[in-house]
C-alpha cells in the first residue's frame, strides 16, 4: 500500500499531463480511491472546469487500483470504455472518487491469475467544493497480465 502523496508523485511523473493539471491523489485505499483536480489550470473560455480535465481526473482512478489492491505482478488495470455524463459546471476544485467492493477486487486478481485477464466496472461522481456532484462516469476497465 502507497500513501496519497507517492502515488500522487508516481502518476505525474508516469503521465506528465497530470502534473502540468495540477491533479492530486488524496486517497488511496484499498476499496476507495481519490484524486483532487484544481480550478486554475483546467478551466475552459466559461471560466468552468474544462470537460477534458473533468474526464482525466476521473478516468486515472482506475489506474490508481494498480498501486492499492489490484495488485498483482506482471498485470495492470487497462481502461476499455469509458462514458461520462457531465451534470452541472464546475468553477471550483473538485475531487473524483471511486470504490471497488472487496468481492470485486478478490474476483479480479483471481481471475487475472487464472486467466491473465478480467473484466470490471468502475463508477466514478466528481464533486466540486460544496459536494455537488457536477459528472459521473461509467467505465469498462480490464486487468491484464503482461
Amino acid at each position: 500500500m502507497t500513501t496519497p502523496a507517492d502515488l500522487t508523485t508516481y502518476v505525474r511523473s508516469m503521465i506528465p499531463v497530470l502534473d502540468a493539471m495540477g491533479v492530486e491523489v488524496v486517497e488511496a485505499g484499498r476499496n476507495t480511491v481519490a484524486a483532487r483536480l484544481p480550478a486554475a489550470p483546467n478551466v475552459n473560455h466559461f471560466g468552468t472546469a474544462y470537460a477534458g480535465s473533468l474526464f482525466t481526473v476521473a478516468e486515472v482512478l482506475g489506474g490508481l487500483y494498480a498501486s492499492t489492491s489490484l495488485v498483482l505482478e506482471g498485470a495492470v488495470p487497462l481502461v476499455k470504455s469509458l462514458t461520462i455524463d457531465f451534470l452541472r459546471p464546475a468553477t471550483t476544485d473538485v475531487v473524483s472518487r471511486a470504490t471497488l467492493s472487496d468481492e470485486v477486487i478478490d474476483r479480479v486478481l483471481a481471475e487475472t491469475a487464472e486467466r491473465g485477464k478480467s473484466d470490471f466496472e468502475l463508477v466514478t461522481e466528481v464533486t466540486d467544493a460544496e459536494g455537488t456532484v457536477v459528472a459521473r462516469t461509467r467505465g469498462r476497465y480490464q486487468m491484464r497480465r503482461f
